[in-house]
Formats: C-alpha cells, structure tokens, sequence
C-alpha cells in the first residue's frame, strides 16, 4: 500500500490544506472572542476534534505515501478507524442546518458578538459558507474519497471489534468532555445538549456512537 500514488499525494495535500486553513480561519468567526473565553475553547465542538483527527490521518497517509514506509501507512489505517465518526458528524451537521437549524446553531449570548454599528442582531449565529464547507464537507469527503479510492477495506474482525471499541471510547471521551466543559461554561457548545437534561444527553451519545459504528461498518462493507 505504500509507495508515491500521485492521486493519493494530490487528494490528501489539497485536503490537508483545506482544513488547516480552516483552523486558521476561525479567528474570523463572528462569536470567536467568546468562544476562546470559555474552558474547552474551541475544542468544545466535536467539528473541531474531528477536523484534527481528519487533518492528522491525511497527513499522515501522505507522509506514509512520500517516504514509502509500511510502518506509516498501518499507524494511519489506525488513526483512519478514529477519524471515521468525522463522517457522522458532517451527516448530522448538515441533517440539522437545513431542518432543524435551532438544534445546532445557537443564539448570540448579550456581548458575544462585540459592538456592532447594525441595530440588527441575528437570531442565530452563522458561519460563513467557505468556511462552513472546510469544516463540516471536506473533511469527512475527503475521508470517504480515501478510503475508496487508496486503502483497502479492513478486515471483518478488525472492523467489527476494532470499530466498537474505537466509537466507545470515542462517545465516552467526547461526553466527559463537553460535560467537563458545560459545568463551567454554563452551557454547551450545541443547543441540542444545552436544552436536555443529563440523562437524555447520555442517549444521545449512545445514539450517535451507535450511529457511527452503523456507518463505518457500512462503509467498510460496501468496499470492493
């Protein structure tokens, strides 16, 4: 599987790309002040954590490619089962924007949006397209379009027990922490969790790892 691939180098550079300077673009995001205020930052959001684990696999996968290293490119099929649920939560994403955008984007908090010369303020804060797309399309495109057309399917074993762990642990980590985040922030980085008590936000992490370990083995199922 190692070896200089001009599709693979083009694919996970321009990816690689894409989302780093969406990390970099975030400063320009209307409620960003307040966002690096609060105990977890940025790293509240599951988008984000995603973006990283995306950014490292296609980096990785094209360090592995350049250098020709075995060794690269099995550390990278590990962190691809990792990046995966990156998938589920572009689908959910964009599920909930285009039907139920209240779900996931929230209203300003007084002050979040700074000092503004408009007597409008909006009801909902948006993110701007470009940068919507860099961070809630690519990356899990990008994965999908990898795994596909550059990397073999995993084997049944692997994918069945290595994809339940990995979505478990996964859940467990990310549910601490935006809970560790709530309790001092007060509220939580999606509406959707702020307005449900704990034990409804406990399925719905269940949900969304059951989801995620679905769609992986979809995915590795549906691979020739």
């Amino acid at each position: 599987m190692a070896g200089f691939r001009p599709g693979a180098v083009l694919l996970r550079t321009t990816a690689a790309g894409i989302m780093a300077r969406a990390w970099f673009e975030l400063d320009q995001l209307p409620n960003n002040a307040f966002v690096e205020k609060q105990v977890g930052g940025h790293f509240q959001f599951l988008t984000i954590q995603g973006l990283f684990a995306a950014w490292a696999t296609m980096s990785l996968g094209l360090l592995a490619d350049m250098v020709s290293s075995q060794a690269l490119t099995k550390l990278k099929r590990a962190l691809f089962m990792i990046a995966m649920p990156v998938i589920v939560i572009s689908s959910i994403y964009w599920s909930l924007l285009i039907l139920f955008p209240k779900l996931i984007l929230r209203a300003p908090e007084p002050g979040e949006l700074g000092p503004t010369s408009s007597g409008e303020v909006p009801d909902l804060i948006r993110i701007p397209l470009s940068l919507d797309l860099s961070l809630h399309a690519v990356p899990g495109l990008a994965l999908i379009l990898d795994f596909y057309l550059f990397e073999v399917k995993y084997a049944k074993m692997t994918a069945r027990i290595g994809g339940a762990a990995i979505a478990a642990l996964a859940a467990i980590w990310y549910g601490s922490w935006v809970e560790y985040c709530a309790s001092y922030n007060k509220i939580f980085p999606y509406p959707f969790l702020t307005t449900n008590e704990f034990p409804v936000r406990v399925q719905i992490y269940a949900g969304a790892t059951a989801f995620a370990y679905v769609v992986f083995q979809g995915l590795n199922a549906f691979h020739a």
